[in-house]
């Protein structure tokens, strides 16, 4: 027989499996496509090696300096592997970090273990969306550890002011972006160094920066997301070849 305190209990036990499970799909990350799958077992002179921590995409005759990348926020790293090896392709060891929950957010400061691994290299450090901003924070609290931030459809926020940091940086978003906030992104050009560049990736959106398919929220691209992917590696490797220059 059913009394009033099994009852309560009952209901309690709903609710939390309710909220349970509510979370577990709020949570649930974007998965990498089958070209970003393929991107996986590297190719054209690169190899890739996947640990917990990282995956990283190295070329036989490596450039300086080494790319750290955030991944967005919910994204499978791997999700990344055509932009990575696009680096490493072009002589740029790529190493995607992971993240706890695949949010960059719980994992600021892991880029210091790559670092810590190979002190004598140079660094840069970026990422898409969420992990834009936060490689910002990053790079705003060692600044003698990287030499430039980039961002994909990201900014930088007060808490990761690189206004006076002796980096440059570059930004770049797709003209039809559903998912970035463009007041914030405005905003967030008050933050960044003197030296930074802004390019618009016209007809690319948000997810066209990964391959994990779309995005909620997202506009759909004008491009395709082969052409978007293109673009960024170029703007990128142009940027990074400045940076070279300079040392």
């Amino acid at each position: 027989m059913w009394t009033r305190r099994n009852l309560i209990r009952l209901l309690l036990l709903l609710a939390v499996v309710g909220v349970f499970a509510a979370v577990r799909a709020l949570m649930q990350p974007y998965s990498p496509d089958a070209e970003a799958l393929e991107a996986m077992r590297g190719g054209s002179g690169v190899s890739v090696t996947e640990s917990k921590e990282w995956i990283v995409f190295e070329p036989r005759n490596g450039k300086r300096p080494d790319v750290l990348f955030y991944p967005g926020g919910l994204v499978r790293p791997e999700s990344y592997a055509p932009l990575a090896l696009s680096l490493a392709q072009e002589g740029y060891r790529t190493w995607i970090i992971k993240m706890p929950l695949n949010l960059a957010v719980l994992g600021i400061n892991r880029a210091d273990k790559v670092i810590e691994l190979l002190p004598k290299q140079t660094y840069v450090i970026g990422g898409h969306s969420l992990g834009g901003v936060m490689a910002a924070r990053y790079a705003s609290g060692n600044a003698e550890r990287v030499k430039g931030v980039f961002f994909l459809a990201a900014y930088a926020d007060k808490r990761g002011s690189l206004r006076s940091a002796p980096l440059s940086a570059l930004s770049l978003v797709g003209t039809e972006d559903g998912v970035l906030n463009r007041q914030v992104f405005e905003r967030g050009k008050d933050f960044l160094p003197e030296q930074t560049e802004y390019a618009e990736i016209t007809g690319g959106n948000h997810a066209g920066f990964g391959n994990y398919g779309k995005q909620k929220g997202d506009n759909p691209p004008l491009i395709a997301p082969e052409k978007q992917r293109s673009i960024t590696v170029s703007l990128l490797v142009n940027w990074l070849e400045k940076l070279e220059a300079k040392e």
